[in-house]
C-alpha cells in the first residue's frame, strides 16, 4: 500500500472523527433549544444565517429519520437513547466509517498490505462505536438499577407526605443524582408537554429496559386504572428490588472467577497469535497464504483458523451460560 493512499485514509478517518466529536460536544444543547422553541415560541428575529442553520438541521433530522427507518439502522437510535449519548444516527454511522478507516490504516502499518488483516482491521474499527455505546448503555442501566431502591423510598415518602404521583417524580428529579433524576425529569417534562403519564413512563422504560423499572411502571399504570394504595405497592416493590440487588451481588461475586476465565480463554489465543505474527511473520503467515494444500477450494490454514475461532466462540458461550444465573 502506497504512502499516499495511507496518508489519504488517515486524513479521512481523522476528519470524520473530529467532525463527529465536535457534533457530540456541541450539537446536543442546540438541538434541545430548537425543539423547545417549537413549544414555547420565540420573539427573536431570525437572520439569514439562522435560517441557513435551521435548514441544515432540518436536513440532518430528515437524514436521521431516513436512516433510522431502514432495517440495518433501526436499532441504532434505540441504543443511542439507552446510552444517553449525544449522537445522531448519521453521526454514529460516520464514526463507524471513520474508525473502520483508522483500523485499516493501523492494520496496514502493523501487518502490511495483506487483504485478510486489512479486513480484520476494518471490522474491528466498525465495532468500536458499537462497543462504546453498548458499554455506556450497560453501565447506565446498572447505575439506574442501583439507584431505583432509593428512588422508590423517596417516592413513597413523598406520597405519604401528601404529594401527587407527578410531584413525587419532581422531587426525585430534584433530589437524586443522574441517571435516575434525568429520566424522571424527562417524564415530568413529557407530561407537561401533553403526553399521558402512561406514555411518558413507557418512553422511559424503552430508554431504560430494566425488569425492576418494568415492575414500577406496571404498578403505577394499574393503580391509575383500577385504584389502590400506591404507597404500599411501591414499598413492597422497593423491598423486592433491594433483595434482588443483594442476591445479584452475591452471585456476581461467586461467579467472578468463571467470567474471568471466559475472558482469558477468548483473548489469549488471539493475542498470542498476533504476538507470534509480529515476531515471525513468515512462520505464522503460512496459515493465511493461498497455497497448497486446499480443501474444498479453501486453504487449509484458513480452515484451521476458522475452526479454532468457532470452537472459541462456543466455549465462551458455554461459560457465559454457566455463570449467567437468573434471579
Amino acid at each position: 500500500m502506497s504512502q499516499l493512499l495511507l496518508l489519504g485514509l488517515v486524513g479521512l478517518g481523522v476528519l470524520m472523527l473530529l467532525g463527529a466529536g465536535i457534533a457530540l460536544l456541541s450539537g446536543g444543547n442546540r438541538q434541545v433549544e430548537q425543539r423547545m422553541e417549537q413549544f414555547v415560541g420565540s420573539s427573536t428575529v431570525l437572520t439569514p444565517e439562522d435560517v441557513t442553520t435551521a435548514s441544515r438541521n432540518d436536513v440532518a433530522d430528515r437524514l436521521d429519520e431516513a436512516l433510522a427507518d431502514r432495517g440495518l439502522f433501526s436499532g441504532i437510535k434505540a441504543r443511542i437513547a439507552m446510552a444517553d449519548v449525544r449522537l445522531r444516527v448519521s453521526e454514529y454511522v460516520a464514526l463507524q466509517v471513520g474508525f473502520a478507516v483508522v483500523g485499516v490504516v493501523v492494520a496496514a502499518i502493523l501487518f502490511g498490505p495483506g487483504l485478510v488483516m486489512l479486513l480484520i482491521g476494518a471490522i474491528v474499527g466498525l465495532f468500536v462505536p458499537r462497543i462504546y455505546v453498548s458499554t455506556m448503555a450497560t453501565r447506565r442501566l446498572h447505575t439506574f438499577e442501583g439507584q431505583l431502591s432509593d428512588t422508590l423510598n423517596l417516592w413513597v415518602n413523598a406520597l405519604r407526605s401528601g404529594y401527587s404521583v407527578l410531584q413525587g417524580m419532581e422531587a426525585i428529579a430534584t433530589e437524586l443524582p443522574p441517571p435516575v433524576s434525568k429520566e424522571f425529569e424527562r417524564v415530568v417534562q413529557e407530561v407537561r408537554l401533553g403526553l399521558s403519564l402512561n406514555q411518558a413512563l413507557g418512553n422511559m422504560l424503552r430508554r431504560v429496559p430494566s425488569e425492576d423499572l418494568d415492575l414500577v411502571v406496571t404498578a403505577v399504570n394499574i393503580q391509575r386504572e383500577v385504584g389502590g394504595n400506591l404507597t404500599e405497592i411501591l414499598d413492597t416493590i422497593s423491598y423486592t428490588i433491594r433483595e434482588r440487588v443483594r442476591i445479584k451481588g452475591e452471585i456476581r461475586t461467586l461467579t467472578s472467577q468463571g467470567r474471568l476465565t471466559g475472558i482469558i480463554i477468548s483473548l489469549l489465543p488471539i493475542g498470542l497469535g498476533l504476538v507470534l505474527y509480529l515476531i515471525n511473520r513468515d512462520y505464522v503467515g503460512q496459515l493465511i497464504v493461498r497455497e497448497d494444500p486446499f480443501l474444498f477450494g479453501v486453504p487449509c490454514g484458513w480452515i484451521v483458523i476458522g475452526f479454532g475461532l468457532l470452537l472459541m466462540f462456543f466455549g465462551v458461550l458455554a461459560i457465559r451460560k454457566i455463570v449467567d444465573i437468573e434471579v
